[in-house]
Order: C-alpha cells, then structure tokens, then sequence
C-alpha cells in the first residue's frame, strides 16, 4: 500500500475496529501487505497477522505504557466519541504518528443536536464540511463526557453528536499530526454484521406486512455501504488531505422510498405507512430535519463513489445473513 507520494505505508495503527466495517478495514490493510496493530480494551481477538496491544484508549499512562517506543505511518481512530479521548490520543500519538485519520459521523450535521440553528445550515440543500468547522469550534474538556448523568442530561443523540464534533475540534486546533477526519454517513450492508438492526427493521415490517412509522413530512438522508466505507478509510490513510470530508453514496433515500425499495428486492406488497407524533416513536432513518450530506468535496480529492441504489438490493437481500 502506498501514500499519496509514492511511499510504502508500512505500519498502520487502528485503535478499535473490533467488529462491523471496522474489522473489514484490519483486513483490508493486513491483505493489502500493511504490518497493522489493532488497540482494544480485549473485547475480542485481532484477525491472524496481526498485532494485538491490550489497552485502555482512556487511561493515558498505560496507553503510553502499552505502545512503548512503536511509531506508525498513520493511525485510524474507529471509537473516538469524546474529546477527553481526543486530548488523550493526541498527547499519546503526538510522536508516534504524522497521520491521524478519525472516524467520525454524519450526526455532527443533526439540526437536533445543536441549540438553535445550526451554522451554515439550509433547510434543503445537502450538507458540506463547512457547515462545522473543527478549527473554530468550541471544546469543553472540563465537562463530565464520561458520566451516565451527563449523557442523560445531553440525550444520547446530542452527547454522540457534540462529542464527535468537540473529538474533531481537539486534534484540528493546534495539531500535532495531519489529522483527516471522515464523516460517515449511515452505514448499511454486511448482513449480520451489521449489528444495529436498522435495515433488518424495514426488513421485518415489509415482510410482516406491518406498517413502517414515519414522520408526517419525512426528509430524506444519504446513506454508504460497508464495503464502500471500508474503501474509502483505506483511500484516507494514503491520502494527503487534512480537514473533515464527508463519505456518502450518490443520493439521497426517505424512510419510504427506502420501504418501498426494500419491498420491490423481497417481492413483497407495497408496504403501508402509519404517522407518529414523537420523535422517538419513528423508524429509524426517519427524519423531520433535512441534513444529508454533501461529497462533493471527496469527488474532487480522487474518491469515486457509488449510488446508493446500485448496492442497496444486495445489502438488502443479505439482511440477516452472516458473512
């Protein structure tokens, strides 16, 4: 595997990717040549040929202790959710690494986690990297990340959300490497792998003939595969950009557009829809705020992607099924 320059990428670290598209991602590098050292609290098992280092990410002491004098070409942060973690990483890695690439997420868009409008944000036009600006954005480390009291008094939704944006805030402001972070959009596909149930919901209901709930007015979404997202990780680490970029397939699906897509795959009826009032009570995917992404920022730096209803009849017909 090479970087942008021509150089060999030799030793890459990822800190996480202990399932779903991040175990995708070990195997991808490991089976491209890369020498790849996974960092996880023992969770599970790293894949044959690779290295294992047992570590807490949020003990800084036995973090250092752990990694002792190894270097890497670039690490890939799969489960930075916080910028007390951030901090921690960007102190550990500091002289270890020149690259840094974060897995971050199309939630730091969400209209919902913000108080008021958010910054740049247009009601109908898809979503660029502009809209959140790590270099500017505010950083509370002293707050209480890490407290169920907190995250309750935030909502899960608002606690993700506000600490990826803070995460990416605290490797972009004064940084001690080339930091990249890539905000995903919602990941489908991998069958059983995938693990939070989302696509096999529609699944279910179109096969049950249960009615999908949906918001009165709906806004649509955008939405990658799990092999697509997998590529474009392994893009960003050989790549030179810094900044946040979003990764998304070409269009954008509604919660029913989305059933229906999904019946026409299993041959099933149409599927019929009922209204809810409360937020909490939808389908997920489901959304009455308009915040899909725009990529076009990764077209011009060389990545080509998909449409989303190309692969989606295959993520579909494998609902389920373990790989």
């Amino acid at each position: 595997m090479r970087d942008s320059t021509g150089d060999v990428l030799r030793n890459v670290c990822v800190i996480g990717g202990s399932r779903y598209f991040g175990k995708r991602l070990i195997l991808r590098l490991r089976d491209e040549g890369v020498d790849v050292t996974v960092i996880n609290r023992g969770s599970s098992p790293a894949p044959p040929g690779v290295t294992h280092i047992v570590a807490d990410r949020d003990d800084e002491a036995a973090l250092e202790a752990a990694l002792g004098d190894r270097r890497f070409d670039v690490v890939i942060d799969q489960i930075c959710y916080t910028p007390r973690q951030a901090a921690i990483a960007k102190r550990v890695f500091r002289d270890r690494t020149e690259r840094y690439v974060m897995t971050s997420t199309m939630e730091v868009y969400d209209p919902a986690t913000f108080d008021g409008v958010p910054p740049a944000h247009h009601a109908h036009r898809p979503v660029g990297e502009g809209a959140v600006d790590p270099g500017t954005w505010p950083v509370g480390l002293e707050l209480p990340w890490g407290e169920e009291s907190f995250r309750q008094q935030l909502g899960d939704a608002r606690h993700y959300a506000e600490g990826k944006r803070q995460a990416e805030a605290v490797f972009s402001q004064d940084p001690a490497f080339a930091f990249a972070s890539v905000r995903s959009a919602h990941v489908l596909g991998g069958g059983a792998e995938e693990f939070t149930g989302r696509l096999d919901h529609y699944v279910d209901r179109v096969r049950t003939g249960r009615p999908v709930v949906v918001h009165p007015t709906e806004h649509p979404s955008t939405f990658i595969h799990d092999r697509e997202i997998t590529e474009f990780l392994f893009w960003a680490a050989g790549a030179d950009f810094t900044g946040p970029v979003n990764a998304n397939s070409h269009g954008e699906l509604t919660a029913t557009e989305l059933s229906e897509l999904v019946a026409a795959q299993l041959g099933a009826e149409r599927p019929t829809f009922t209204h809810a009032d409360k937020r909490d009570d939808v389908s997920p995917f489901s959304f009455d705020r308009y915040y899909a992404m725009d990529n076009a920022r990764a077209t011009a730096l060389g990545f080509t992607f998909s449409t989303t209803t190309e692969w989606l009849p295959g993520a579909i017909a494998e609902t389920g099924i373990q790989e």
